[in-house]
């Protein structure tokens, strides 16, 4: 069995921040009530008006390939997680193909919210396994900020703009990769977290403007509810389908919507907080985005062989969680995916 491996990360994010201080001028907020409630300190901001989600995923692919020591023309398939894409047609993935000079590769978007990036590295990860493609990158990315309403103080606070990507290659044994997957969804909550606005069932109009309905809108209460629950039971579900104790595991990967729904399913997994990646104080949800970004920043303290799950929970509702052990010693320069025979041999 061929299984896919995380061979590269690499990341993008704007220089501007927009701080709880900043916010607490902008609504009736303060920094208190939302570091208590989501652990968030600051988010970042694209603010140029004329670049898009499609320049942060390009750049963000760039130092992938940068790190890995690769040509943009030995990709094989791009695939974009994004609710925000630069726009309906053509596919960000087009446009990040074009803009990295991937003249090779194909690509797509894919839209499940903030699990998205879990959905686009399962299907990356097909691809590789099938033995149809050798080289995937898959790209969680938004700008958030563009379908934000800050004057609206329970989703404003929320989000930022970002970018993460990983390079997908087949694993040269069994011993790392993509272990195992549980994805679901469930479209009965699909009112309670969505930009209502802009698709075909309430296309642009002067009505749909003025109600503020490309904006996206949040049942807070309702989605935070939810989001415990689902994000929790799979993390624990993936644990109990491969045999793993909290013991087991090096690190969960959380996507970063709220400290209390991360905290929530580490208690589940009974793991400590020491074995969790946050770094929601800094950047808050970049959706798609947050799952790469943590892998990011702790890339360096990976080991081979380290165990990993990931786990999401999004609009849809979309949740899942991933397995996966961890391919490279992130302590070395460059990516090493050698056995160690060939590492002695050399």
């Amino acid at each position: 069995m061929i299984r896919a491996a995380i061979t590269a990360v690499g990341h993008f994010l704007p220089e501007d921040r927009l701080t709880n201080q900043d916010l607490e001028q902008m609504v009736d907020t303060s920094d208190e009530w939302i570091r208590v409630r989501t652990g968030i300190r600051e988010r970042r901001i694209l603010r140029d008006p004329t670049k898009a989600t499609s320049y942060m995923a390009a750049r963000a692919a760039q130092e992938v390939l940068q790190k890995r020591g690769i040509e943009p023309e030995e990709i094989d398939l791009i695939i974009v997680a994004t609710v925000t894409p630069d726009m309906f047609f053509p596919a960000t993935a087009c446009l990040v193909q074009r803009d990295i000079g991937a003249r090779r590769a194909w690509g797509f978007d894919l839209s499940a919210a903030c699990s998205g990036f879990l959905f686009a590295l399962a299907t990356g990860a097909q691809f590789i396994a099938s033995g149809q493609h050798q080289k995937v990158l898959v790209i969680g990315a938004d700008k958030m900020s563009a379908i934000t309403d800050y004057t609206d103080r329970r989703t404003c606070v929320l989000f930022g703009d970002a970018a993460g990507a990983v390079l997908l290659e087949p694993a040269l044994d069994s011993e790392v990769g993509i272990m195992d997957m549980c994805l679901y969804c469930d479209g009965s909550g699909a009112e309670a977290l969505c930009m209502p606005g802009g698709g075909s069932l309430n296309p642009p109009s002067y009505k749909t403007i003025d109600a503020k309905m490309h904006f996206l809108y949040q049942d807070g209460p309702t989605v935070f509810k939810r989001a415990v629950e689902g994000m929790a039971d799979v993390a624990a579900e993936i644990m109990a389908r491969n045999g793993l104790s909290g013991e087991d595991v090096a690190y969960l990967v959380p996507h970063q919507a709220n400290w209390r729904i991360i905290e929530a399913t580490a208690r589940r997994m009974g793991i400590g907080r020491e074995k969790v990646m946050v770094n929601i104080d800094r950047y808050g949800n970049t959706t798609a985005a947050t799952i790469p970004l943590c892998l990011y920043d702790w890339e360096a303290r990976l080991k081979r062989g380290d165990n990993l799950i990931l786990a999401s929970f999004g609009a849809g509702y979309t949740w899942g969680a991933i397995y996966l052990r961890w391919a490279y010693d992130g302590t070395r320069v460059g990516f090493g995916m050698e056995s160690e025979a060939q590492l002695s041999a050399s």
